[in-house]
């Protein structure tokens, strides 16, 4: 495993990075157990979770299966470097003032605390919110994520879904109050999903911001399936892309040069999001203990300059699902 910086925070994490999305849904606790213990032999430091994943089997139940880990083995949570989110709704049901989709001091105060009692843990290592609010104003973001910096709640602020003027107005605030501001930003970037390449990742590189991709291989498009199974996140995502896997031009040309190469597809569309030197770390949510199978192969994987023109070709902007017209994130977010 090879690791790299977290945008201009000093603190190394590993280039791959565990997304637990799943854990709780689709991941039973014993199976998470599993995947936790087998990335870190494999030299896997960083978790990605959030407060609402896992909400089918209850309220945090991610966090939670994480915590629990964490407290079978003394030295589990030193070896971690560990991300977690806010900005969903976390009441369920009926609509619940201040607990709604959104941020603002009140919440972040509130959500914290649940998610480290879940984590049992005493700090985070990257807080990142979930989406931006557009309600909320730089000073009193600043001032919410500030004060648990100083309490030593978290220790370093991020960012998900944002777009880059987003990045650049909150980071700017940052900037002017002597901070060090986000040092990362999570979005879906993919050879399906190319859309962070015309504001977010500039912006993010300009203003000393990692970039932290999820579904590199945009819900298994990009891992060589041709029949996804109804109800699984695959099938999901050939509708929200728009596309068919077993008939797309684009997705039979990387299969085919996929072969040519002697790579997986799995392999290759990691590797490509790698690539790019905004990127520090690839989020790869594993569902499956035989999922990290890849891990080694695809972190270490240097694709040719030929290779990436290839794909350059293969895929643009508007390769797969139409493009989408209107402001970011929502134009390429969920």
């Amino acid at each position: 495993m090879t690791y790299s910086h977290m945008g201009d925070a000093n603190i190394e994490v590993s280039r791959i990075c565990l997304g637990t999305m799943h854990f709780g849904s689709w991941t039973s606790r014993e199976e998470a157990f599993r995947i936790m213990d087998i990335a870190l032999e494999l030299g896997i430091n960083f978790f990605d979770t959030a407060n609402v994943y896992g909400r089918d089997a209850g309220v945090g139940a991610s966090e939670s299966i994480i915590g629990e880990w964490f407290a079978a083995a003394s030295d589990r949570r030193r070896r971690v470097v560990l991300a977690t989110k806010v900005f969903g709704d976390m009441a369920g049901g009926a609509p619940v003032p201040n607990e709604s989709r959104g941020l603002s001091g009140y919440k972040i105060r509130r959500q914290v605390a649940d998610s480290l009692k879940r984590l049992r843990t005493d700090h985070i290592e990257l807080y990142q919110a979930h989406h931006i609010d557009r309600r909320m104003r730089p000073e009193e973001l600043w001032e919410s994520f500030g004060r648990l910096q100083d309490r030593g709640d978290i220790l370093y602020v991020g960012t998900s879904n944002f777009p880059g003027w987003g990045l650049a107005k909150y980071q700017m605030a940052a900037r002017s109050q002597g901070r060090l501001g986000i040092v990362s930003e999570q979005c879906q970037y993919n050879l399906l999903s190319r859309y962070p390449e015309l504001e977010v990742i500039p912006a993010a590189r300009e203003f000393g911001i990692g970039i932290m991709p999820y579904m590199p291989l945009a819900g298994g498009l990009l891992s060589g399936t041709t029949s996804p199974v109804p109800g699984r996140r695959t099938a999901q995502v050939e509708k929200e892309y728009g596309l068919q896997t077993a008939s797309h031009p684009a997705l039979l040309q990387f299969s085919a040069l996929c072969k040519t190469i002697g790579q997986k597809e799995a392999v290759v569309a990691i590797a490509w999001v790698l690539a790019n030197p905004a990127v520090y770390t690839v989020i790869l949510g594993v569902r499956t203990v035989d999922q990290l199978g890849i891990v080694e192969a695809a972190s270490t994987l240097k694709l040719d300059a030929e290779v990436m023109k290839k794909l350059d070709s293969i895929f643009t902007y508007s390769t797969g699902r139409p493009l989408k017209l209107g402001e970011a994130p929502e134009a390429f977010a969920w």
